[in-house]
């Protein structure tokens, strides 16, 4: 769209996902070979740690759910894009039941959904959304969140 090589999943904008072994495009055609021997990658954090708030919806969880949020980590599962990086690991346990009325979200938003696994809102998250959110990753900590990729563990600390 307008030149963009970008995809936008819940649009539907856009060329497919990426997949391994695809190439991309980049810039004006080569006429050889770059004369390096290997492409720099950026070193793995050695450790993720993102600061959150508690809430706004944290009275909607077992005191333990928030213990588990902020003891636990949480791994990054391949599911996961610039709307919202989905997390594995220990389900965190609600109180209540029933659903929530749809209400704003910002970004850096642990949105928990019934499965109990949360999704981190990044950069083209919803405006809305109906699952409560435990707790917000603090804007300072969003950029090392969207750095994270598949595998990666996460740990949440409070702010």
């Amino acid at each position: 769209m307008l030149g963009s090589r970008a995809t936008d999943t819940i649009a539907g904008l856009g060329p497919g996902r990426l997949t391994a072994g695809q190439l991309l495009p980049l810039g004006d055609a080569a006429t050889g070979w770059p004369a390096a021997d290997l492409a720099p990658q950026p070193a793995p954090a050695a450790r993720t740690v993102l600061h959150v708030l508690p809430g706004p919806r944290d009275d909607w969880f077992t005191a333990d759910a928030l213990h588990t949020l902020l003891t636990e980590p949480y791994t990054v599962t391949p599911d996961s894009d610039r709307v919202g990086m989905r997390l594995d690991g220990p389900a965190l346990e609600r109180a209540r039941s029933g659903e929530l009325p749809s209400e704003g979200m910002v970004g850096g938003a642990l949105q928990v959904p019934p499965t109990g696994r949360p999704i981190l809102f990044l950069a083209d998250h919803p405006v809305t959304g109906g699952y409560p959110v435990i707790a917000v990753v603090r804007r300072e900590d969003l950029g090392a969140a969207a750095q994270a990729r598949p595998g990666d563990a996460l740990h949440f600390r409070l702010a």
